[in-house]
């Protein structure tokens, strides 16, 4: 898959967006479904949980923000509307109920490794086009996903 080109006027564009739309499509409706966590999570630990959930849906929105602008930074259109991330998004949207600790969490996991998955096809697309600046991107996000697995596994374990 070609994500990256120089265009006739030096600029930087990206070939295929499929990839990167997805991304950002993941990136909206993680943090929707996040918040619902963040809003709805129920058992002992609820303060610390609640706020662990805030502090990820906000990296959720910068990303979004940021992949956005590069992408528009390379000469090409985000996908922006609502209407389009649910036909492309690969996250399954939850329904709004109590969740405790340990389900709201598990989802939260599965959802990061979808992100984490997406993100290293985008920096190998990325990186084999020479596109430094999506593929440096996808490094930080492949970092953050790994700790926060690794913090999640943490507490989930028994």
């Amino acid at each position: 898959m070609n994500i990256f080109f120089i265009t006739d006027k030096g600029e930087f564009a990206m070939k295929n967006l499929d990839s990167v739309n997805q991304y950002i499509a993941n990136l909206a409706m993680l943090n929707i479904k996040t918040h619902n966590f963040h809003f709805n999570i129920v058992g002992a630990g609820f303060k610390n949980i609640h706020e662990y959930l805030e502090s990820i849906y906000n990296t959720y929105f910068d990303y979004y923000d940021a992949v956005a602008e590069l992408v528009k930074m390379q000469g090409q259109m985000p996908t922006v509307s609502v209407a389009d991330y649910l036909k492309i998004t690969a996250i399954k949207e939850v329904p709004a109920k109590e969740y405790p600790i340990a389900e709201a969490l598990e989802e939260v996991r599965k959802d990061m490794e979808i992100m984490r998955d997406a993100a290293v096809a985008i920096r190998k697309s990325a990186d084999e086009e020479d596109n430094f600046l999506l593929a440096n991107m996808m490094e930080d996000h492949l970092a953050y996903y790994a700790k926060q697995l690794w913090f999640i596994k943490a507490t989930l374990a028994k």
